[in-house]
C-alpha cells in the first residue's frame, strides 16, 4: 500500500513539473514571436507589466495623484474647499452634482487619450481601469443607478466607427447600475477644443442634447461617463438635459480634466 501511494505522489509530482515546463516554454516562444510592448510608447516590457512600460507607469501615476475639487473636478486642497467646492468654481453653476476624475491631462495620459480617439481602443484596458478606480473612491459610487455615457452625433460616431465614452462605460465595475443610451446628441456640433472661450464652448452645445422617449431617468441618480473634461461645457448641457428629463442627481464620472497641470 505504501508503495502504491508513493508511485501515486511521484507520477502527480512528474505531472506538475512537466506541465510547469510547458507552460514556461509556450510562455517564452509567446514573447519570441509576440513580443509584449507598450500600449502608449510601443517600448518592450515584459509579460507581468501589465500593458504599460515603466515610465509610462511612472506618469500616469503622476497624473492621477493629488486631491481635486468634487464638484469641478480641477486640483484642490481638501483643506480649501468651502461647502465642497473650490475657490474657483464657488459662484459657478453646475447642472452635475459631483464629479470624480482619473487624473489631469497631461504627458502619458494625456497621449493615451488622444490616441484612444484616433482608434486605438486596445488603451480602454488601462484607460477603463483608471477610470473604475477613481469611480471606486467617489463618494457618490453606492447612489448610481445608470451609466449614461456623452453621446456623439451619429454622423460622427459613423466616421470614428464608436464611441470612446461608451467604452469606457463598459469596464467600469458596479454591482447594481446599467449603461443607458438614452441621451442622444440630436445636433451636430463643431469641435470643442476649435471654440477659444467657455462662453463659445457653452454656446455651441446648448440644445444639443435630447432623451429618447420611454427614458427611465424620472427620480434616478446618474452618472455621466466622459473621456475628457475642458471647461465642462458638454457635461453641465448632458445634465441639464437629463434633469429636465427628471433625474434627480447627475454625478460625472471623466477620465482626464484638461486645462491645468498636477
Amino acid at each position: 500500500m505504501y508503495i502504491f501511494r508513493q508511485a501515486s505522489y511521484n507520477t502527480c509530482v512528474d505531472t506538475t513539473r512537466l506541465r510547469e515546463v510547458f507552460t514556461f516554454f509556450v510562455q517564452g516562444l509567446n514573447h519570441l514571436l509576440w513580443p509584449a510592448v507598450c500600449i502608449n510608447c510601443r517600448q518592450s516590457i515584459c509579460e507581468t507589466d501589465k500593458d504599460l512600460c515603466k515610465d509610462c507607469w511612472d506618469e500616469v501615476l503622476f497624473c492621477t495623484a493629488g486631491d481635486y475639487c468634487p464638484r469641478c473636478g480641477r486640483d484642490a486642497s481638501r483643506y480649501g474647499l468651502l461647502a465642497g467646492a473650490c475657490p474657483d468654481c464657488q459662484h459657478r453653476e453646475f447642472h452635475f452634482d459631483q464629479i470624480a476624475r482619473s487624473g489631469v491631462y497631461d504627458q502619458a495620459l494625456r497621449r493615451m487619450i488622444l490616441a484612444f480617439k484616433k482608434g486605438r481602443t486596445e488603451l480602454d484596458s488601462t484607460l477603463g481601469f483608471l477610470a473604475d478606480s477613481a469611480l471606486q473612491g467617489a463618494d457618490f459610487y453606492s447612489d448610481i443607478e445608470f451609466f449614461v455615457p456623452v453621446p456623439l452625433h451619429w454622423s460622427r460616431r459613423l466616421v470614428r466607427g464608436y464611441n470612446q465614452s461608451w467604452v469606457l462605460a463598459k469596464r467600469l465595475k458596479h454591482p447594481t447600475a446599467k449603461i443607458s443610451t438614452d441621451l442622444v446628441r440630436i445636433r451636430r456640433t463643431k469641435s470643442q477644443p476649435t471654440m477659444a472661450s467657455p462662453a463659445a464652448r457653452a454656446k455651441n452645445v446648448a440644445g444639443a442634447f435630447a432623451v429618447r422617449r420611454g427614458h427611465d431617468f424620472a427620480g434616478r441618480q446618474i452618472c455621466l461617463v466622459d473621456d475628457i473634461k475642458t471647461t465642462g461645457a458638454t457635461l453641465n448641457e448632458c445634465a441639464k438635459t437629463l434633469k429636465e428629463a427628471g433625474a434627480l442627481k447627475v454625478f460625472a464620472l471623466v477620465s482626464p480634466v484638461a486645462g491645468q497641470k498636477p
